[in-house]
């Protein structure tokens, strides 16, 4: 009898693990670096069940201005619940080796105010976990300002060039679905 009783708080551990789990998309596992903080981003703890565009960057791109629309873009939605998440890369040879760098590009010159990390691989073998469940689901990035739309439920609903600017109705449109989807 004694062992049965034993057994029911080891099972209510492993229940409530895989429920823990479960409630994290493979998409958030992990954690990165934030840009020129001591402090590291939970991604599942900030970002679980909420609408999310990811979004590859760097600073010496022809695309950096694109920051300035993801800043927008950021503050029309923030308040119903979108997270911009920029994750520098140097994979395309665009960005600054040096954080500090990167950071007054982007918080001084662009104003930026939504998560950004220090910067990651973004393609590959070496890319970040973030970025390596981007890829499976729809594609790795082709180039800086990749940008993806991703549901309450971790999962991309559409991804859109560097081509495509912040403001442009049918990125606005996956977004707004990504914002209507339930958790």
């Amino acid at each position: 009898m004694l062992m049965r009783w034993l057994a029911v708080p080891a099972l209510l551990v492993a229940f409530s693990g895989l429920a823990q789990a479960a409630e994290c998309p493979e998409l958030l596992q992990g954690s990165l670096p934030k840009l020129r903080a001591k402090e590291s981003i939970d991604l599942c703890q900030r970002f679980a069940g909420k609408p999310l565009v990811v979004v590859n960057t760097a600073s010496f791109c022809g695309f950096a201005p694109q920051f300035e629309g993801l800043e927008a873009l950021n503050q029309k939605y923030k308040s119903q619940g979108l997270e911009v998440i920029g994750v520098p890369s140097n994979d395309f040879k665009q960005e600054s080796k040096d954080g500090a760098e990167t950071a007054k590009v982007c918080y001084v010159n662009y104003g930026v105010t939504f998560t950004m990390t220090e910067p990651q691989k973004v393609r590959g073998a070496d890319a970040t976990h973030l970025f390596k469940v981007l890829a499976e689901q729809t594609g790795a990035p082709k180039w800086n300002f990749y940008k993806y739309v991703v549901d309450r439920q971790g999962k991309v609903i559409a991804n859109f060039s560097s081509l495509t600017k912040p403001d442009d109705p049918e990125f606005l449109a996956a977004v707004e679905k990504a914002i209507a989807s339930q958790p």
